[in-house]
């Protein structure tokens, strides 16, 4: 029989259409396939209430809780209050306290995962007796808190610094006290033993996967786009500030010269839940606001070229990833290719301010760089593979008892 595992999430894993439930998503059918798992998760989007029975019918027991995040956001003042970091009491939540306490109890759960910090605090109050504890962190929150807080004005520039060193501590605290902590890159894994070098040895990583069958150029599908436009992409979720300033910075600065020497030339945004920022980037004519889609990959695989040019970015860029795996040109800055290990010029192609960006782009409109598509996907099979990479999480799990 499988041995149970508690597994925690800070949002339910699916549908994997965006990037920490891409990851969690995939994570979550490993520990099924090895372990008998009871989930606790929360869920924030009322469109993601029709996939509880999918998730629920993978897990042995499980408790979706719901989280409005205007509700949630408010309950998080507290956290200036008791001088702790806002996320903590933006993910609290007695119901789900107390089933972890109920279900590990009552299954004698010995094994623990966690994805996300802020879900680190439901077993750090006390002593559950667990043998074996994982936190994938992903990336280092606390310093996405710190990047928004130089582009942001006072009060908010305060308040984001604020959160940025309250959370590293928790962070550091979690560290501490788990007996692995994982992220998603080795270039993730290393800033953060800087951060926490008394934790250093129990720090690892493991890569991202694509379902390279699914994100194929091979795949029969619609054209989404007028036949005389050529098109940019944009792929993401537009509520998340890092892409809305990546599009916002890219359709003000880099794009407009770009359609002026190229009248046919346009840029899509697609993506769930554009803010009115977003949408007001769409003007009808050249920049396309789609906003949630069903698939993404006709978008990606009749583009020109996919961009991602990224300003603020932790961990790895799955918007880099899938459209490198469509064999796509892949135009991004150095921010958006953290972690991936592309080479410029072969893989991806590199730029970092407006001219460099422009410059890259109008080679690709001028039928420039025609074997990178083909490398991107190769460099994509070899190193993001889901059935290689999510095996280490596996021996993390085993290690302390084995």
């Amino acid at each position: 029989m499988k041995p149970p595992l508690l597994f925690l999430c800070h949002r339910i894993p699916y549908p994997p259409n965006k990037g920490d439930k891409i990851r969690s998503y995939h994570l979550l059918k490993y520990l099924c396939q090895h372990y008998q798992v009871y989930l606790g998760t929360f869920v924030d989007d009322p469109e993601d209430w029709q996939y509880q029975p999918l998730i629920a019918d993978m897990c042995v027991e499980s408790c979706f809780i719901k989280l409005e995040p205007h509700r949630a956001k408010l309950k998080s003042m507290i956290g200036f209050i008791s001088g702790q970091a806002l996320t903590l009491p933006y993910y609290k939540n007695r119901e789900l306290n107390s089933w972890v306490k109920e279900k590990t109890a009552q299954h004698k759960i010995e094994k623990l995962v966690v994805y996300s910090s802020a879900m680190a605090q439901y077993t750090m109050t006390r002593d559950f007796g667990f043998e074996n504890t994982v936190i994938d962190f992903v990336d280092i929150d606390s310093d996405k808190w710190q990047q928004y807080s130089t582009r942001k004005k006072w009060p908010l520039s305060w308040v984001y610094r604020r959160e940025g060193t309250k959370l590293l501590t928790f962070e550091q605290k979690v560290a501490a006290s788990f007996d692995s902590s994982l992220f998603v890159s080795s270039a993730e894994a290393d800033m953060f033993k800087q951060l926490c070098p008394r934790s250093a040895n129990k720090i690892s990583f493991y890569n991202n996967g694509v379902d390279t069958g699914y994100f194929s150029p091979d795949i029969d599908t619609h054209i989404p786009y007028q036949s005389t436009e050529q098109v940019l992409v944009f792929t993401g979720a537009m509520d998340y500030w890092p892409n809305m300033d990546a599009v916002t910075w890219f359709a003000k600065k880099v794009f407009p010269s770009l359609q002026k020497k190229n009248p046919d030339l346009r840029f899509y945004i697609v993506g769930s839940n554009p803010t009115e920022e977003v949408q007001r980037l769409g003007n009808g004519m050249d920049i396309v606001v789609t906003g949630r889609v069903t698939d993404v990959r006709p978008y990606l695989k009749h583009a020109i070229a996919a961009v991602a040019p990224m300003r603020i970015a932790r961990g790895i860029q799955n918007k880099v990833l899938e459209a490198m795996a469509m064999a796509k040109p892949t135009i991004v800055t150095s921010q958006a290719l953290e972690g991936i290990r592309a080479i410029h010029g072969q893989e991806v192609l590199l730029g970092d301010n407006e001219q460099a960006l422009q410059v890259l782009i109008q080679s690709v409109i001028n039928g420039e760089h025609v074997e990178i598509g083909a490398r991107a996907r190769q460099k994509v099979m070899s190193d993001f593979s889901w059935e290689e990479n999510l095996p280490i999480v596996g021996s993390h799990l085993e290690d302390v008892t084995d």
